[in-house]
């Protein structure tokens, strides 16, 4: 394996982690979509539910995070190498606002791309009525491992 693979067509990258996207169970659980994929860049969006509240009616902090997880995630997997996938080792979030609106936009963008390990920020934004406002921010450390996917 080695950290300077090449970066695939963006068409076919962006099949590529459509394809790992549509099997994210959790993804499909909470309503997410995948947005803009671009190497070492993705975005996660998450349209607004009751279901995904906490009792004060903002998006649950748990709903924030998983998106930024995974857009995180699949910000690593666009620089990983050909048969590989990422997977979370670990994550730390900070919670900046209460995350309130139409919907959050999770942006995972890779910081250091390693042969083993990759390094990705995560900022997360509320969207309400056209005005995007910072209510996370996640540095994320992601391994590089075979996909052995049926």
């Amino acid at each position: 394996m080695t950290s300077s693979s090449p970066t695939p067509p963006a068409t076919e990258l962006r099949q590529r982690i459509q394809t790992q996207f549509d099997r994210a169970g959790m993804m499909h659980h909470l309503g997410a979509r995948l947005g803009d994929v671009a190497p070492g860049r993705v975005h996660v969006h998450l349209p607004y539910a009751p279901s995904l509240t906490q009792h004060m009616g903002f998006f649950h902090a748990g709903a924030t995070a998983t998106i930024a997880d995974s857009a995180g995630g699949f910000a690593a997997m666009t620089q990983a190498p050909e048969g590989y996938t990422a997977l979370s080792v670990e994550f730390k979030i900070n919670m900046l606002a209460p995350a309130r609106g139409e919907s959050l936009e999770a942006i995972g963008q890779v910081i250091r791309k390693g042969r083993t390990l990759t390094i990705v920020q995560v900022d997360v934004f509320a969207l309400n009525a056209g005005e995007k406002t910072p209510v996370a921010l996640m540095q994320q450390t992601m391994i590089n491992i075979p996909d052995r996917q049926p």
